[in-house]
């Protein structure tokens, strides 16, 4: 982070703040009952139709859910409920069921789900960038 005042910016140095970071975030939250407290893998996808005004060609949910249209796209429990429960639904086809537990995916919810402002990498591990399956 960089401050354009002189004093401020010595003050912070002099606290022992040299190496801030900032992240800045927006959140979609879902008041739903069934989501679990970590991206548990059923075997799970969803397909973007393409349908929500202005994101015809692909649409992201965040940092790593980035859909195609027409694209099968492997999601967690919790997301693929995220889309199915909510305004969202009319938008996908879903594909798959809850009858078998495959474990959970790798990296889930461990941790911080932003890029990085020094070097615009992701912090989750493993890149970010909206690949393939959750998390």
């Amino acid at each position: 982070i960089t401050i354009e005042n002189k004093k401020v910016q010595d003050k912070i140095e002099e606290m022992g703040h040299k190496n801030l970071e900032f992240y800045s975030a927006t959140y979609r939250l879902f008041q739903l009952d069934c989501l679990e407290p970590h991206c548990e893998d059923y075997g799970q996808a969803v397909i973007y139709k393409g349908t929500i005004p202005r994101f015809e060609s692909g649409w992201s949910l965040d940092d790593h859910h980035f859909m195609e249209k027409g694209k099968v796209f492997p999601v967690c429990g919790n997301t693929y409920n995220m889309l199915k429960e909510t305004r969202f639904e009319k938008h996908f086809d879903f594909v798959g069921d809850w009858s078998t537990h495959y474990g959970i995916f790798d990296g889930c919810g461990t941790s911080m789900p932003f890029k990085s402002s020094i070097d615009g990498v992701s912090t989750k591990g493993g890149g970010g960038g909206g690949g393939g399956a959750c998390c």
